[in-house]
């Protein structure tokens, strides 16, 4: 199959969504299908306000409908809200074709934590974009329970995996702090909530690895942490393992794809008992959830790595793709084609 993936989210940018997308489509041309993807690089772009490490592409419509119209995709997936993702919400309207979408990010409450615009307004704004969508994909329970209290019809689960021959327990020592070591991992911004990590009183080190907008000013305020970027899945991998506490602050995310790759590499995870966390630990014996943080991060000390390892294993990237490939909606002659074999079986 032919597939269109359109995305504002993509490399050389390093946040979780890209992580799913890049590990979805190299999973999805190893069985088989051809990818299409259409995203920023392929235009001309300006920073977006307040993250300038995101570029957002400018007036994208006609340049995407001609380099669509030249994919001839089977099935079209819009996997982010941004300019690319409504230039291509547009084409597919205009040209009466179906589509699904999907809610990576709670990206309502990020506008609301940066600008105090009402958290209705955005979700008003959300629900538009993504209704017309043969289906919206949410990456855990927790969030097609949200959607679908909130007014989004066409929510529906999707969950996310993690590659666990890369991730996988390294050793310890790779920055040689005193132990142990509570970790976070990911993107350093307003939304991680990262002050509610770094302000509990834990023995040992604070390790604060990744890149973002608010680095600079918690590096200021936090001289007492550690802060550390690191380059590849390789050395990201060593980084995740010399954590002995994967502590997890946000209460904003949609699922937190760096709890299951601290887990593949035999790290547990402390969390607040909100989406995200739930989805990932609630029931499992490999991390504690909790509004008392550091408590939580201090029993996940006693939590044994190999259980961590055994509960991340169940997460692979092979049955994500599979699920996806149920929730999109070909036309074409991919659709007769499984019209076909319908009528055939």
């Amino acid at each position: 199959m032919r597939i269109a993936m359109v995305t504002d989210a993509w490399t050389p940018q390093r946040n979780g969504v890209v992580r799913v997308l890049t590990a979805l489509t190299a999973t999805l041309k190893a069985m088989g299908h051809e990818i299409g993807v259409f995203e920023p690089g392929a235009f001309p772009t300006l920073p977006c306000p307040s993250y300038p490490e995101i570029p957002l592409a400018l007036f994208p419509g006609a340049r995407l409908a001609g380099l669509l119209e030249a994919f001839a995709p089977d099935a079209v997936h819009l996997a982010t809200e941004g300019p690319l993702g409504w230039a291509g919400r547009g084409w597919c309207l205009e040209r009466g074709l179906p589509f699904t979408t999907a809610y990576h990010t709670k990206f309502p409450d990020y506008v609301t934590a940066r600008t105090g615009l009402p958290l209705d307004w955005s979700y008003a704004v959300m629900r538009r974009f993504h209704r017309p969508a043969a289906a919206t994909l949410c990456p855990s329970p927790s969030v097609y329970r949200e959607l679908r209290e909130r007014g989004f019809p066409g929510a529906v689960e999707w969950s996310h995996g993690v590659d666990t021959d890369t991730f996988r327990p390294r050793g310890k020592g790779m920055f040689g702090l005193p132990r142990p070591v509570f970790l976070y991992v990911g993107r350093v911004a307003v939304e991680k909530n990262l002050p509610a990590f770094l302000d509990l009183d834990l023995p040992g080190s604070k390790l604060v690895v990744g890149d973002g907008p608010a680095r600079a000013g918690l590096m200021r305020r936090y001289p007492e942490a550690h802060f550390h970027i690191v380059n590849g899945d390789d050395e990201l991998a060593r980084a995740y393992s010399d954590g002995d506490v994967f502590v997890f602050p946000s209460r904003t995310d949609t699922f937190g794809l760096v709890m299951l790759e601290a887990l593949a590499c035999g790290v547990p995870v402390a969390a607040f008992p909100v989406t995200g966390p739930r989805d990932v630990v609630d029931g499992a014996a490999v991390g504690v959830l909790s509004e008392d943080l550091a408590g939580a991060a201090r029993a996940a000390l006693a939590i044994a790595p190999d259980a961590c390892r055994a509960h991340a294993a169940r997460f692979s990237w092979g049955a994500v793709a599979r699920q996806f490939l149920t929730r999109l909606r070909p036309f074409g002659p991919a659709a007769q084609k499984g019209a076909a074999t319908t009528q055939a079986g």
